[in-house]
């Protein structure tokens, strides 16, 4: 059984700021630093990395202290760490995507990246806070996998309207300086004013869906779901485990590394190519900023559509099989890129293969981590914590080592980071997706599922606890 309507959306809308702020900082952070701002690549990449670091090591922290502490009055656990989040996020956001306050152009580039960083870290805590709590909600709203996959779908399709709402924004706001800007063609210091307005618009936008989300989702105090009262007197596969599983006790199921594997490879192709398809098309393609907001909103209309129709796909093939549907077209768009060097206009329709890949494969990687977590609410957090630390922590080294790796030292563009940017499309794709590919096998030779063996120091530890 599933939430009613209202309540599906209510919850779908509770990650939505997270998905404003996410799109910009993944899309337009390394554009933002580099090409507006004047930053060297090392240093846009160096604040980059700070930030998914922070996100990495305050995730699984924010995971355990979730799981363990009982929430603010009668409020809910997950409710109040998700309003925590919100406020750290609106208090810091906004000085992110704007230019160093009391900074001139003599200041030196270090004490600018300095004066970013406890931002980015606050902005980082806060949005770990709300994108932990609001998907710890998911096994504890509903108890039924068909209901898991399609409220992970609901959720994901508003993730596809907040990308769409802010490309539709960085279009427009683009457009409203064409009158007023010398060089419309060009990225530079005179963009500014569009990104920090951008980034103002965002925050409005995302608390007003914060506050609805607050008021129309319940949190049971006792971590259980509508569908707990129609469960069977008679135990079945997924509530025969009564002893619950505490935090220590994940690192011991195999299943943890599989699931583990899959969503930081799945996070790879996703954030990496969000953060590099706009250097890739100004740079390698040469085209006008504009595409910049475009090609991005053409890939996640892909995805917003194909989100409609992964529930009754997966339901005849599987979550398996669903995702290498998604591999599948992500590794086309891969081949199409490295064939194709100067694609041009048929840009658009690569991005359509990438944009419905990547939501499919995103969706189902969601879902499977819900799958191995089952009955085990009571930890949930922590495990979707640990999925996340590896993936923020993946995602902040390899864009140093490709900063790093830069042919470029300077603002300007050589024509070595021409061929520079056309490789890493293919490399974070391509290449990612054939590790994805290697962890999908591992879960289908061995499935998921928690291993009773693993079992028996869980109740010393329950009745410790308890």
């Amino acid at each position: 059984m599933s939430l009613p309507l209202g309540r599906r959306l209510s919850y779908a809308v509770g990650h939505f700021l997270n998905d404003l702020c996410a799109s910009m900082w993944f899309t337009y952070l390394l554009v933002f630093y580099h090409d507006v701002l004047g930053f060297q690549n090392t240093a846009a990449g160096v604040l980059l990395l700070v930030g998914q670091i922070a996100d990495g090591i305050c995730t699984p922290l924010i995971g355990y202290e979730s799981d363990r502490t009982p929430g603010c009055a009668n409020y809910g656990k997950r409710k109040s760490w998700h309003l925590v989040g919100c406020l750290s996020v609106a208090l810091s956001f906004s000085f992110i995507f704007n230019q160093c306050l009391g900074c001139s152009p003599q200041t030196p580039q270090w004490v600018s990246v300095l004066y970013f960083v406890p931002f980015i870290v606050v902005f980082q805590f806060g949005w770990a806070a709300v994108q932990i709590s609001h998907l710890s909600l998911i096994p504890e709203l509903v108890r039924c996998e068909d209901a898991k996959v399609e409220l992970t779908a609901f959720r994901y399709a508003f993730t596809v309207v907040a990308n769409i709402t802010v490309y539709a924004l960085a279009y427009l706001l683009f457009h409203m300086q064409s009158g007023q800007a010398g060089d419309m063609d060009a990225l530079g210091p005179v963009d500014v004013p569009v990104f920090r307005n951008l980034a103002l618009v965002v925050l409005g936008i995302g608390l007003v869906f914060s506050v609805l989300f607050h008021l129309g989702t319940v949190e049971h105090k006792s971590g259980l779901g509508e569908d707990d009262e129609h469960r069977p007197l008679l135990a079945t596969r997924s509530t025969t485990q009564s002893a619950p599983l505490q935090w220590k006790c994940w690192l011991k199921q195999p299943s943890f590394y599989q699931v583990a594997l899959l969503y930081m490879s799945t996070r790879l192709m996703v954030n990496l190519s969000q953060t590099y398809i706009s250097m890739y098309l100004v740079n390698t393609l040469g085209l006008d900023k504009k595409y910049i907001a475009t090609i991005p909103l053409v890939m996640y209309l892909s995805g917003f559509l194909s989100s409609f129709i992964m529930k009754p796909i997966t339901k005849v093939i599987g979550k398996s099989l669903m995702y290498f549907v998604g591999l599948l077209l992500i590794m086309a768009f891969s081949y199409w890129v490295l064939v194709d060097g100067a694609m041009g206009q048929r840009v658009f329709g690569a991005a359509v293969l990438l944009g419905a890949g990547s939501a499919i494969i995103l969706v189902i990687s969601l879902s499977m981590t819900a799958e191995l977590i089952a009955d085990q609410t009571q930890s949930g957090a922590f495990v979707y914590g640990a999925m996340s630390f590896t993936d923020k922590l993946a995602n902040g080294l390899a864009v140093m080592l490709i900063q790093t790796l830069h042919p470029c030292h300077t603002v300007v563009c050589c024509p070595a980071c021409v061929w520079f940017y056309h490789y890493v499309m293919v490399i974070v794709t391509g290449g990612v997706a054939f590790v994805a590919a290697l962890a999908l096998c591992s879960i289908l030779i061995w499935p998921i599922r928690i291993r009773p063996g693993r079992l028996s120091l869980v109740s010393e530890d329950a009745v410790t606890v308890n």
